[in-house]
């Protein structure tokens, strides 16, 4: 039986605007999505913060977004917001569903494959969020909530960041922190030796803070880290007393 994933949710966007009106918003060159090549992508907020990310796939009349679907609403307010004239019609579409079968996911090899299909199938949230961490791979919740620099978070690495299309909201700030190589921090998987982590604590080396834990999934969770401190710690690393590993992902430059 196919696999859903349950905890994610689909937007369409329609008309013929729909691919324009996405590409002056988020991080990737929407146009060149088709059947067999759907984008990764991010709208961030003016300072280059991510708001919200999800997988673009194409369709006949447009583009569906694949998103968290406990942001959905939220997502399809921000982006009336920036509708103005534009003939595009965004609405949700619960009669379908995220499914593990399609089109390769652009953001890593190891990763199932991904599309939309008018279907009902087996919840694979768990071994889908089990093969994430294996990975290392953030999303979501992983990135707070305008917290995080897109390239902070690994957008780059990703492929959810196009560096030669045209302007898009946060695309400036992105393309300094690029170009200039101002990035320092980046959001690694941390794991704790015993018990479950906490959210939102610092991680320190001595008396060096690091950086903090920004989500959570028992012993696991991502971490954002000063890379520049993490290659200067000599002591041990602590959170909220215990003691972890930092892990910086093989795919990670």
């Amino acid at each position: 039986m196919t696999q859903t994933l349950s905890e994610r949710a689909v937007i369409a966007l329609t008309g013929p605007e729909a691919k324009s009106f996405l590409q002056g918003l988020v991080t990737n060159d929407v146009t060149k999505v088709a059947p067999d090549h759907p984008a990764y992508a991010a709208l961030l907020t003016p300072q280059g913060k991510i708001l919200f990310d999800f997988l673009v796939f194409a369709s006949d009349d447009g583009l569906f977004l694949d998103c968290r679907k406990s942001v959905r609403e939220a997502l399809i307010k921000r982006l009336s917001m920036y509708k103005l004239r534009a003939q595009v019609e965004i609405s949700p579409r619960d009669d379908l569903a995220v499914v593990l079968e399609g089109a390769a996911d652009p953001r890593h090899p190891g990763l199932p494959p991904r599309g939309i299909a008018a279907i009902t199938g087996t919840p694979a949230d768990e071994a889908y969020l089990a093969r994430r961490l294996e990975l290392g791979i953030p999303e979501g919740d992983d990135f707070g909530s305008g917290a995080l620099f897109a390239l902070d978070a690994g957008f780059d690495e990703l492929h959810g960041v196009a560096f030669d299309k045209g302007c898009y909201i946060g695309q400036e700030l992105t393309a300094r922190m690029k170009h200039r190589g101002t990035d320092r921090k980046r959001l690694l998987l941390a794991t704790a030796l015993e018990g479950a982590l906490s959210q939102n604590t610092p991680v320190t080396s001595g008396d060096m803070a690091l950086g903090d834990i920004i989500s959570v999934y028992g012993a696991k969770g991502f971490a954002l880290i000063r890379l520049d401190r993490l290659a200067e710690a000599k002591e041990p690393l602590v959170a909220a007393g215990l003691a972890v590993i930092l892990t910086k992902q093989d795919w990670l430059v």
